[in-house]
């Protein structure tokens, strides 16, 4: 082994140092959300040491809120030492995107590549991802083949070296890399990446530079001076040696979010469809239900032209528009619509709107689209008008896809022609499902421009289609500049691959250079190919060629042989998607926005900046976000960013470029087919100079009895340039102060508004503002207990009192009677968050005992289609709970139409599959709604006074927690408002999970599988592997009557090598009240270890570990469980 520090003088002598007083700072992120590595703390000793003596500083942290372009602004250098999983939220990602784009530069060790594998921009920057490593043992030697032998980063290194670590394997390996070493896979056992197995590299990346190596695993890698001074040089490599200053006005930075103002325009919308801006400014937009209306930024207000008289049953309605591109000349509006009658069809008709009037009888209609009114779904309706004129119009396949389980909707059965998408999306002479163009003449009709998918004379298909192959194409958009067609379309319900059937569904953007089919409903995605189906015989056939198309259904009026299936540009499940993990999970539905040109734009300050230069806006009506795509200068898909990560949109469903080149968006709402309080239309300002400061106002007392001293707080205020600003607090009964954190009396009874305005230095002004109610001093509510604060005990009586008392009206011993008050229990089997349950009143605490399956439907794309009280597309929860009230098998057969989908029960609409959801969540959801049928009382009340038995068979479940709530709301006083107070009391069963701890430092915890779990005979869950000074803490633990603390800890040749675990009181610096040696098992297994417990009282309690074996893991601890001294 090394010298470390006599090294570090022969690194600075042979490199040379840089300039001495020259302040270059790095910044060393080491935070783990996955395995953590002993050698960390060696690689930050290293690091100093290197720092030190080669003229720059060091910072280390593992505090990702340091990721904000003000703090990386001071660092010449990043380095991710041994990170894994996600470490960095979406803002701190966005910083760090930034700061390499200004110049910045990238060092990442060893598992640097472990690390963000749900953002593509990342992987891209450290140049590869983890993909395994040998095991049994993980660190072998190998031989490292020297790839740049004259290059200062490896001059110093022979060709073949020889060395031990734990070699990663990689995937996504980038093609633009400056390999260093390479592993010899012949030399070891375990490689998968063959001869080119890069295990250092470095490139310059999105303006700024990154260095990796894939040693580092062990301690003893930080004291080879051959590897220090290899390391070195990529460190310097990556701070630029100092030439280069972080430019963050460089139009490759992506601008910081604040730069953007999502300004609401209107709301309470009723199901809008699309809009476009009128040559004065105002905004038209059609509602489906045939409203067409006017906003008008002067008056900021929106009047209604007229109702449009349309079928709306299914997805029918008024569902698009366009303005003529001489609207300013001939007032012309272009309409896609569903005409009332008997006659099943759509209409694409023009009219005049002329003086905020549309006149009905000017009405020339276009295209007619046959559809069928038997059965839902998939209408489509996009127009659009693109480059020479031409008029862009989509329409759906008109399929019902309920009855083919979320595949291929093609059953051939007589009479099923509703059910077969091969009359519609792979017809050549239907419109449906699919995407036409058309050159409208001034007369009322069209002509068919070149390029087609069809002759025009109609002889081989319909000439105006452009694209078939469609399920739902919606929204459609041109680049103008290219030509080039871009729309989402919405795919089926699948929620996995089925053998015999085909792929699990898929949504997709795709981008059409030329006329083609697009697959549907043979493909989808990336053209995975679906089987022929027999539906009489319910029986699988061969899988469709995507090179030749053949539709041979007695419902298909036009060519068998189709053209060839063309991909999708992106594509993406209900689960995680591979190809593009940035999309996330759960619901979809694609839509295509505007490719943005910089130079097709005035220069204003509206303008969006540089950055999003030829960069194309897609987004998704279910899962509410906007992405920006970069293409290559042909138009191939590069990469993709979230645009405004931190915003969530209800439900966006169009979007255009105004003007002045800024973005306006039109949210449908959150919930299908009614008038939502969250459907608006938006305008996504950008702001180009000064922004306006943020306020944020807090205080220590809401309310109290007169006279009333309340401390304010202006924390959290911030302006965004950094500016200096000026505070002005009105305290809403006459009196302002001029402080930043002002103290006031108040003197009078009342609700008293307290805003506090802050104001930049070009006079920006922001409020924010908090009630405090004076005159009524607040209830105070409070549990005693005589016993453990912290623990229940099945078979053991819980003995309490409530006690209530209010400066107005007294106490329960005078003047509150006991039926005011409150009190109730209730038992949660797991999971559940008491604050949200402590937060109302007696109704939340009957609902206690569902309220995590309500927590997760509150957090799923569930409240699309579901309401408690109200039909929406689904049924309401009371509808569904009334229907399988009393039978034994609807939790299992629910359970699995959440997990896979389905339909057929409610009417035609089916339900998406959910798998990125596991079977216990959806059992949690199941048991909320079938718990709103019950008639008894959810929730248990019990007396002010009492003894409690836990005796039911659901308290001897080992993540169970009694809640304990008690409620008193007062009477007012004089001009005061009443006031509620509360206190809530949790006492958890006394087996605790390790992993549920409250701080972690240098253990990880870990998720055992099912393998694993037989093999050290323990359940599946996740343990704490206590690694060699690690720790780990539990906070605020009553151990009053608690006689012992029990460790089962689980070990195995290769997990645990023993050694010694301390337990100390409130602080790791005081001494042990205990400590228990581990051996080493030879066998894998559990084993449990007593620590007998004197203490009494509520404490935090560490835990420590110590091995012989430097960063070796003592054991896996699996559970602690607290005894007590009556039952031991």
């Amino acid at each position: 082994m090394y010298r470390i520090w006599g090294f570090f003088l022969l690194v600075s002598a042979a490199l040379g140092a840089c300039q001495q007083g020259q302040e270059h700072k790095v910044l060393v992120f080491s935070k783990t959300a996955g395995y953590r590595h002993a050698s960390i703390e060696s690689g930050k000793q290293a690091l100093q040491a290197l720092a030190q003596e080669n003229g720059f500083d060091v910072d280390t942290t593992e505090d990702a809120g340091r990721f904000t372009t003000r703090q990386l602004k001071q660092y010449s250098a990043i380095i991710f030492l041994n990170t894994t999983r996600n470490c960095l939220n979406d803002q701190q990602q966005l910083a760090m995107q930034r700061y390499i784009q200004a110049g910045g530069g990238f060092v990442g060790i060893h598992a640097a590549a472990d690390t963000e594998y749900d953002w593509p921009w990342y992987g891209r920057l450290v140049g590869a991802y983890f993909n395994g490593h040998p095991n049994d043992p993980n660190v072998r030697e190998a031989i490292i083949e020297n790839k740049a032998t004259d290059h200062p980063c490896c001059a110093h290194l022979p060709k073949e070296w020889n060395r031990s670590d734990e070699w990663y394997n990689y995937r996504d390996i980038q093609p633009d890399l400056q390999v260093l070493l390479n592993l010899d896979e012949s030399s070891y056992e375990g490689g998968t990446n063959g001869k080119e197995h890069p295990i250092a590299w470095y490139h310059d990346f999105d303006g700024g530079r990154a260095f990796y190596t894939g040693s580092g695993h062990t301690s003893e890698t930080f004291q080879e001076p051959p590897f220090l001074k290899h390391l070195l040089w990529g460190i310097k490599y990556a701070m630029g040696n100092g030439a280069t200053a972080l430019d963050y006005d460089s139009p490759t930075v992506v601008p910081e979010e604040n730069r953007f103002q999502k300004v609401v325009l209107d709301e309470r919308l009723d199901e809008p469809m699309e809009m476009a801006m009128l040559p004065d400014g105002r905004i038209l937009f059609v509602e489906r239900k045939g409203d067409i209306h006017i906003y008008d930024p002067n008056s900021d207000s929106t009047i209604l032209v007229t109702t449009l008289s349309v079928h709306t049953e299914f997805e029918d309605g008024l569902l698009g528009m366009a303005l003529d591109p001489q609207f300013g000349e001939n007032h012309w509006l272009y309409l896609f619509y569903s005409p009332p009658g008997d006659e099943p069809k759509q209409h694409i008709s023009r009219f005049t709107l002329d003086n905020d009037e549309l006149n009905l009888s000017s009405e020339k209609v276009l295209v007619e689209i046959g559809t069928q009114r038997d059965e839902c779904c998939h209408s489509g309706g996009s127009l659009e008008f693109g480059p020479q004129g031409n008029l862009w119009f989509s329409a759906g396949d008109d399929t019902n896809p309920f009855k083919s389980d979320g595949f291929s909707p093609s059953d051939e059965r007589p009479g099923r022609g509703p059910w077969d998408a091969q009359k519609s999306s792979a017809n050549t002479q239907d419109l449906r499902g699919g995407i036409g163009r058309i050159t409208p003449q001034n007369d009322g009709t069209y002509t068919i421009p070149e390029g087609n998918l069809f002759p025009k004379d109609g002889s081989e298909g319909r000439p105006e289609i452009f694209a078939m192959g469609c399920r739902n194409p919606f929204r459609i958009s041109i680049d103008d500049r290219t030509g080039f067609l871009y729309w989402g379309d919405v795919g089926p319900d699948a929620g996995k691959d089925v053998e015999g059937r085909g792929p699990r569904g898929h949504d997709e953007v795709n981008q059409a250079r030329a006329a083609g089919f697009f697959g549907w409903p043979y493909f989808v995605g990336d053209n995975k190919a679906y089987h022929e189906y027999d539906f009489a015989a319910e029986e699988s056939l061969d899988r469709y060629d995507p090179k030749r198309p053949i539709n041979n259904s007695p419902n298909n009026t036009g060519a068998q042989i189709l053209p060839p299936a063309q991909p999708a540009f992106i594509w993406y499940p209900y689960a995680a998607s591979e190809e593009f993990p940035l999309v996330g999970e759960g619901g979809r539905n694609a839509m295509a926005g505007p490719v943005f040109y910089r130079d097709d734009y005035p220069e204003n300050e509206f303008r969006y900046p540089a950055y999003y230069d030829e960069k194309l806006f897609t987004y998704d009506w279910i899962r509410g976000w906007i992405m920006a795509v970069t293409m290559s200068e042909s138009g191939d898909f590069l990469s993709i960013e979230r645009f405004l990560p931190s915003q969530k949109f209800s439900n966006p469903i169009d979007m255009f470029m105004s003007p002045k080149g800024d973005l306006y968006v039109l949210e449908y709402g959150t919930a299908w087919f009614r008038r939502n309080d969250d459907a608006r239309l938006v305008h996504l300002k950008y702001i180009n100079g000064n922004r306006a400061p943020v306020a944020a106002v807090g205080a220590d007392k809401l309310a109290g009895a007169l006279p009333l001293q309340v401390n304010f707080s202006s924390k959290g205020t911030d302006d965004p340039d950094g500016d200096a600003l000026s505070y002005l607090w009105d305290f809403g009964d006459g009196s302002t102060s001029s402080e930043i954190e002002p103290t006031h009396t108040f003197e009078t009874a009342g609700d008293h508004k307290v805003v506090l305005t802050v104001t930049d230095r070009d006079k920006l002004t922001s409020t924010a503002s908090l009630t405090i109610r004076t005159g009524n001093d607040p209830p105070k509510v409070a549990w005693e207990l005589n016993g453990n604060r912290t623990f229940y005990w099945p078979g053991r009586s819980i003995d309490y009192e409530v006690k209530v008392e209010d400066k107005e009206d007294g106490s329960l011993v005078n003047g509150i009677v006991n039926e005011d008050v409150a009190v109730t229990l209730d038992y949660l089997e797991r999971g559940a968050d008491i604050n949200t349950i402590a937060m109302g009143h007696e109704a939340l605490a009957a609902a206690a005992r569902f309220e995590n399956g309500k927590q997760l439907i509150d957090g799923s794309d569930c409240k699309a289609c579901h309401f408690e009280d109200e039909e929406s597309i689904g049924p309401a929860y009371l509808q569904v709970a009334g229907k399988y009230k009393g039978d034994p098998a609807a939790k299992e057969y629910l359970i699995d139409k959440v997990l896979n989908g389905g339909g057929g029960v409610w009417g035609d609409n089916a339900m998406a599959a959910h798998p990125q959801l596991s079977e216990e969540e959806v059992g949690q959801m199941i048991d909320y709604i079938l718990s709103l049928g019950l008639e008894e009382d959810r929730g248990e009340r019990i007396a002010i006074q009492g003894s409690y038995k836990p005796t039911s068979a659901e308290a001897t479940g080992e993540e169970g927690t009694y809640v304990l709530m008690a409620t008193y709301t007062d009477r007012g006083a004089d001009q005061a408002s009443s006031l509620t107070g509360s206190a809530v009391l949790t006492l958890r069963h006394p087996k605790l999970s390790a992993a549920s701890y409250d701080v972690i430092e240098r253990a990880t915890r870990k998720e055992i599988k099912q393998k694993q779990a037989d093999q050290l005979r323990i359940s599946v869950g996740q343990v704490v592997m206590a690694a060699d000074n690690g720790w780990v803490g539990y906070f605020n633990y009553d151990l009053t009557e608690v006689a012992a603390i029990t460790l089962l800890v689980a070990s195995a040749p290769n997990i645990g090598e023993g050694g010694s675990i301390r337990l100390y009181l409130d602080s790791r610096h005081t001494d042990p009240i205990a400590e228990i040696e581990i051996p080493a098992m030879l066998e894998p297994g559990n084993k449990a270890y007593t620590i007998p417990i004197a203490s009494s009282g509520i404490h935090n309690l560490y835990f420590t570990f110590d091995s012989d074996t430097e960063g070796a893991v003592v054991g896996a601890i699996v559970s602690l469980t607290f005894s007590s001294k009556e039952v031991l």
